[in-house]
């Protein structure tokens, strides 16, 4: 599959954004917060997302190692995108977040994120 032009926001519409991707490489994560959020991964390099508005309104949580960058709205708390562990130089896309896309719909790669260390083992994870 191609990559494809989406339009995607958090909950409250205050933070909006373009991404170019291919949702053929979309995966779920089975770490403590991907769990709790129930994220669908979709990892992108910079050049191929666009935060269109609502930087003031993006708050950033860290834990563990302090690498990620888990970034979600002030007002819904809604996360859209962030910075992931795994791949810091890119930006990881909630496709929950995305508009028109039924993640029902999607076959999704897993990671063990739970086991973090063994599982990325040096590489991006679900590429």
């Amino acid at each position: 599959m191609a990559k494809q032009r989406f339009a995607g926001s958090c909950h409250c519409g205050r933070v909006r954004f373009i991404v170019h991707a291919d949702l053929a490489t979309a995966a779920v994560c089975n770490c403590s917060i991907c769990t709790k959020k129930g994220i669908v991964h979709l990892i992108v390099p910079p050049a191929d997302f666009e935060l269109v508005a609502g930087r003031e309104e993006l708050a950033t949580y860290r834990f563990g190692t302090g690498i990620a960058q888990h970034q979600f709205c002030r007002t819904c708390g809604v996360q859209s995108f962030y910075i992931p562990r795994s791949d810091p130089n890119s930006i990881d896309v909630n496709v929950r977040c995305l508009e028109g896309v039924d993640v029902h719909g999607l076959e999704l790669a897993r990671f063990d994120g739970q086991n973090w260390e063994e599982a990325n083992a040096g590489r991006v994870p679900w590429r």
